[in-house]
């Protein structure tokens, strides 16, 4: 079992792992244009999860400098575990790594928004220090 920064050749198993999370399909094409280019980024790192060969976690994390915190903060923008290797420390390993990685990026802090449907996921934040404190709005604009 291994976490490690993700490769161009791990796309599928992350475009799986990331529909699922989604709960839906999305266009294969444009995702992996954008994971191409996040996974070649300083401003993105992109950790896998490697249970015998098979990805089965991934935790994408942006690193930018945000004017509200005058410094330097870590965002997750996505982070699934396969629901077959859940409760088995998997995540925790993912997120023990990012958080590892964003303080060697000077990252003061790490942040997530996470569906208000997604309580699992929630107690696992809990769990693991993170504080409920903002509140997230979101509108589509196109499509």
């Amino acid at each position: 079992m291994t976490c490690r920064k993700a490769e161009a050749k791990d796309c599928d198993p992350v475009y799986r792992l990331i529909c699922l999370l989604e709960n839906s399909s999305l266009p294969y094409e444009r995702f992996k244009w954008i994971f191409e280019k996040q996974i070649i980024s300083t401003q993105y790192c992109c950790l896998v999860y490697e249970s015998f060969g098979k990805i089965v976690g991934v935790i994408n994390l942006r690193y930018e400098e945000q004017l509200h915190h005058a410094d330097r903060i870590a965002e997750i923008l996505e982070f699934i575990v396969d629901p077959e290797y859940r409760a088995q420390k998997t995540g925790k390993t993912l997120f023990a790594e990012a958080c590892r990685r964003a303080v060697q990026e000077n990252c003061t802090q790490i942040e997530v928004a996470c569906n208000r449907l997604r309580t699992g996921a929630h107690r696992f934040y809990k769990k693991e220090g993170m504080q409920e404190t903002h509140f997230k709005f979101s509108k589509q604009l196109c499509k």
